[in-house]
């Protein structure tokens, strides 16, 4: 016990160094895109939305985690959230899937882990749903859970991830900042060659436009040719998946989940819409959703005029028309890039499984390149 309680210091710590050293691409004085961020440029600018992460780092060998992300600070099962997920490519674990599209919302948290522990983040997630007050006899939780491959720098099949550590980052999820980088789900991750991680973002239209706000977080573990705010970083680098096909030493496979939140009023086709839009914010960095890259974005609606009561037997819901849509689509590509670049920018070097390493992004070098652009 006394060894765990050491490991758990330390991790901390480390999460505590590593957002003291890093600064996210807009602090560096690089904003993009047209519309302000929230005041944490986070996914919880949305109003209750709180995220959680376990970082675990054992010895020499074990590089993993579980982030969750809780859309509303009520009772999720008992008042369902609207929702869409959106396959980008389907080479990829992703639990709960055929009922969001069914039925249209989800029911408990969102959890991301690696492949191997997609199983425990399910049993995680519905154990934290049936222990909450009024769920003793439910039969059924469809649990969301999301992974990505963290087996080069994880010892991946030892399977670490425990469904206590799925319920511990559910229960410390919390407001404001958002811990970035080589945290939580995003410990072990790689990303166009660079170690990756979880990053975030945020957009807040202006009030002619709604005032609504787009959240956005990401675990980043995908390749292609990374571009930076319309910079050819990977070409300048000479360091990208297929440099060698020339010189075959990256990847070009991996993953990337994106977790798309708003407090706009939409329904679930409405959402699959903005979950497409995800997908052209991650075109934007280079990614190229490859062969064995399972690219999923889970899309969803906190509008609280629009959580579904459990017991409802007609459901009378205020979304906005199609003709509105436009500036959510384009804030959500705003959102989804700049949370896929901050991965990057928050994440430092580590070094895992059978020492295998991996280097951050050499920052000074790319802010260089976008300050000579």
């Amino acid at each position: 016990m006394r060894r765990l309680f050491l490991l758990s210091i330390f991790v901390a710590a480390g999460v505590l160094s590593l957002s003291a050293q890093h600064k996210t691409l807009r602090e560096w004085g690089f904003p993009t895109g047209i519309f302000e961020t929230g005041k944490y440029n986070a996914i919880t600018d949305v109003p209750g939305v709180t995220v959680g992460h376990v970082t675990c780092i054992e010895g020499d060998s074990i590089r993993t985690g579980v982030t969750a992300i809780v859309p509303h600070q009520g009772d999720i099962f008992r008042n369902k959230v609207p929702a869409a997920i959106y396959v980008g490519n389907g080479f990829g674990k992703l639990a709960g899937v055929t009922q969001v599209r069914e039925l249209g919302n989800i029911e408990t948290p969102v959890i991301l882990t690696n492949t191997l522990s997609v199983a425990a983040g399910i049993e995680g997630a519905v154990r934290y749903t049936l222990m909450q007050p009024g769920h003793e006899r439910e039969n059924s939780v469809n649990a969301i859970v999301g992974e990505t491959n963290d087996g080069r720098l994880n010892k991946i099949r030892q399977m670490r991830v425990t469904p206590q550590m799925v319920i511990d980052a559910i229960e410390r999820a919390h407001g404001g900042p958002v811990e970035q980088g080589n945290v939580g789900a995003g410990t072990g991750t790689i990303c166009f060659g660079f170690k990756g991680g979880i990053g975030t973002s945020s957009r807040v239209l202006p009030q002619s436009l709604g005032g609504y706000t787009i959240g956005v977080l990401v675990q980043t573990n995908y390749g292609g040719i990374l571009e930076i705010d319309g910079v050819q970083v990977g070409q300048k680098l000479q360091k990208h998946d297929f440099i060698n096909h020339v010189r075959k030493t990256e990847n070009v496979d991996g993953s990337c989940m994106m977790v798309v939140i708003t407090d706009a009023p939409l329904d679930s086709r409405n959402l699959e819409r903005v979950a497409k839009r995800a997908m052209m914010g991650m075109a934007k960095t280079g990614g190229i959703a490859s062969n064995g890259s399972g690219d999923y974005v889970i899309a969803l609606s906190v509008a609280p005029e629009n959580l579904i009561p459990d017991k409802a037997k007609t459901v009378t819901s205020t979304v906005l028309a199609n003709g509105e849509m436009s500036s959510i689509f384009a804030a959500t590509i705003e959102a989804t890039a700049e949370a896929l670049w901050n991965s990057l920018f928050m994440a430092d070097s580590m070094t895992g499984r059978n020492g295998y390493h991996v280097d951050a992004l050499p920052v000074e070098q790319v802010l260089e390149m976008l300050r000579n652009r």
